[in-house]
């Protein structure tokens, strides 16, 4: 079946988009104002675009009658922000953060969680979430009245040492980590069904003649 989304409306895109795009990253959000209050908000319109510089994207979606949080805001107007990854521990606490709260509110108060310094960004990470990333801003794209995409640089990737393999190589423990992705409506997938797949090489592909 096929879904114009110039004809379907903004509501029925939205169930299109994250009915098929999945799972998705969850990128859970910190930022801080000009005047130091400290924000915090899920998003999974979220990925890792490249790695030369080291790149990531946020898609951020204004209410239609609120506008946006004060996440698009503080990335706006410091142009610094952290990306926490969500362990299924901190799934609870991750969601509580998405409340509608009013302007100003520091979310992770209200979910009872606590925040160390970051190390080259003024926005503190999440002091339990197993890895953030300390970002810059590099541009923001306004795609729409209600939408702009964040396009950011990593400057440090912090990630818990007991799951680190190897510091020299850079060798993670994923599954350690724990990390839960959205899925379609509310439900969520775990990071543990995995399966192995070797990418193919030319000079090995069975040529014909």
């Amino acid at each position: 079946m096929r879904f114009d989304l110039d004809e379907v409306g903004t509501q029925n895109a939205y169930k299109l988009l994250a009915a098929t795009v999945m799972p998705r990253p969850i990128a859970w959000v910190v930022t801080q104002d000009l005047g130091g209050v400290v924000n915090a908000a899920p998003y999974s319109f979220f990925n890792v675009m490249g790695s030369a510089p080291p790149t990531v994207a946020i898609g951020i979606l204004a209410d239609p009658e609120r506008g946006f949080k004060d996440t698009a805001r503080n990335i706006i107007d410091t142009g610094e922000f952290v990306i926490n990854l969500v362990p299924e521990r901190l799934v609870r606490a991750m969601n509580v953060t998405a409340i509608d709260a009013p302007r100003g509110m520091d979310e992770l108060a209200l979910a009872g969680l606590a925040t160390t310094p970051s190390a080259r960004v003024r926005p503190p990470r999440i002091e339990e979430s197993p890895v953030s990333f300390e970002c810059i801003s590099l541009s923001s794209v306004v795609t729409g009245p209600t939408q702009v995409i964040v396009i950011g640089r990593v400057l440090v990737v912090n990630v818990a040492d007991d799951c680190v393999l190897d510091r020299e190589r850079a060798h993670i423990d994923t599954p350690k980590l724990d990390l839960v992705a959205r899925s379609y409506g509310s439900d969520y997938v775990r990071s543990r069904d995995t399966f192995s797949l070797a990418r193919p090489t030319w000079r090995n592909w069975p040529h014909r003649e």
